[in-house]
């Protein structure tokens, strides 16, 4: 069975219940004498032989929620909240007729009921719910089990520190609970294909994901800081057994932060991405541009959107060009100053409690701000290769597709010319435009196929197609050969 099909019948049988608890719900509130059912005493459906994505999230429930019964409500009726908190969340997905219900209208004042919550969608033509409509499910009329339910939408309780529902969208002068219940893409992903989740690039989460089809063998560096980037990844391949099994967290925090500086073209990004492949995370680079933002406030709310989303999901997060964000602080002399200051601190703040790899890259180190440089586990300098790693990069961008005339002598360009691994693959990709116009040329100028050997000889990649290409990669720099 796939991980649809297994959530479907799992949620299937939970919305069946879903639907008894409103119903009591509403009878038990609207008539106190009747003979219905308290909603505690309804038992949730027994997924012991279950299976699939929603079912394992229901069977680690118990272990995330205090064992206590003290209170006005025990550790069983605690979890199976929780559960009515998911269900309830996902209704609008997946069942929103369910909902309906909560449109009831109050007959004295034509208008709904308050202690139902909930809004309206400007699209969305169903009820979607709000922490009053969850607490009014929970506790009805109860007061003490309203006040202890309140508990379940502080900022410190796992659901939203793990992301998985969220109370947003609330006035700062109205009630807190007037937000909305919603679950995040994630886990609304996971809940229903069962599929990993994939964040699409968007304002609240402004960043893409790196994918590449080279190899470890394809990254070329100097010996030593290549073994600086395999101790990276080895202390993230190593981090469960020295915080978990050694219980090393007294002196460790979870994850590892990163700088990577040196000139543009030396493979930083190709290493971010490598290592994510390596380690099998996912690596998303941040696009900086849709981050800051010149309105006061504004750069950490895109911040913490960025990190919440980003937490507890051991991704790989990497900042290009990080000394736009991540830049010195400076001496405050007005307001501006103050809050790109504060910028700064949230930002270290969030990073420091990143709990996977974060690695900053930037031009130049000297414009990354001290307090960051103290905290960075490993500090690695990619250089411009010398002449042996010029060399390994040629042939490896060349390759087997892109022949080479004779005179073409691959040693004495890696020797001469002092270029990065990006300038050397823009000089190949050069020389093969040039060799691709030369095979058009000749079919467009005969009446009929040229010859293979024709075809051979012409796109071989000539010296001088190589001698232009480096040319033009030095004139962006501003040097002359």
């Amino acid at each position: 069975m796939s991980n649809l099909e297994a959530n479907a019948v799992a949620l299937g049988k939970e919305y069946q219940w879903f639907n008894e608890v409103i119903e009591a719900r509403f009878t038990r509130y609207f008539q106190p004498a009747a003979d219905a059912p308290d909603v505690q005493d309804l038992v949730p459906p027994d997924h012991a032989e279950g299976a699939g994505p929603y079912v394992d999230y229901l069977k680690g429930l118990a272990d995330k929620i205090p064992q206590s019964d003290e209170g006005p409500v025990s550790h069983t009726e605690q979890v199976t909240a929780h559960r009515l908190l998911l269900l309830l969340a996902l209704a609008p997905h997946l069942q929103p007729a369910t909902l309906d219900v909560f449109f009831t209208k109050n007959t004295n004042f034509d208008r709904g009921f308050t202690e139902f919550g909930g809004l309206t969608g400007k699209q969305h033509g169903g009820f979607l719910p709000t922490g009053e409509t969850a607490l009014f499910l929970l506790a009805g009329g109860d007061l003490r089990r309203r006040m202890f339910f309140t508990g379940l939408f502080e900022e410190s309780h796992f659901l939203y520190t793990e992301n998985v529902l969220q109370l947003s969208g609330q006035k700062a002068d109205e009630p807190f609970l007037s937000g909305q219940l919603t679950i995040s893409n994630e886990y609304l992903t996971r809940f229903t294909t069962g599929d990993e989740f994939r964040p699409r690039y968007s304002s609240n989460f402004p960043a893409k994901h790196l994918q590449t089809p080279l190899e470890w063998d394809d990254l070329v560096l100097e010996a030593p800081l290549e073994a600086q980037v395999l101790e990276l990844a080895s202390w993230m391949s190593s981090e469960a057994i020295i915080l978990g099994k050694w219980q090393m967290t007294r002196l460790f925090k979870p994850g590892y932060r990163a700088l990577f500086h040196g000139p543009p073209g030396t493979g930083k990004t190709l290493c971010a991405t490598l290592i994510g492949k390596k380690l099998g995370l996912p690596v998303y680079r941040i696009d900086l541009s849709q981050v800051v933002s010149k309105y006061i406030g504004e750069t950490e709310k895109n911040l913490a959107n960025l990190f919440n989303i980003a937490e507890h999901k051991n991704w790989i997060l990497f900042f290009d060009e990080a000394d736009a964000l991540f830049g010195k602080r400076t001496a405050t002399k007005d307001a501006h100053d103050r809050y790109a200051n504060q910028e700064v601190s949230y930002l270290l703040q969030r990073i420091e409690d990143f709990p996977s790899l974060v690695i900053l890259a930037t031009n130049l180190k000297a414009n990354i701000d001290d307090a960051f440089a103290r905290r960075f586990q490993s500090i690695l300098y990619f250089p411009v290769p010398g002449p042996l790693q010029r060399l390994e990069l040629w042939e490896n961008a060349f390759g087997e597709n892109l022949p080479l005339e004779a005179e073409v002598d691959l040693k004495q360009l890696a020797r001469e010319y002092e270029i990065s691994g990006g300038d050397i693959v823009n000089v190949v990709r050069y020389c093969a435009l040039k060799a691709a116009q030369r095979v058009r040329e000749e079919h467009e100028k005969r009446a009929e196929e040229p010859p293979p050997k024709v075809i051979e000889a012409i796109r071989k990649i000539r010296k001088r197609d190589i001698l232009e290409g480096i040319r033009r990669e030095l004139r962006k720099q501003g040097k002359t050969v």
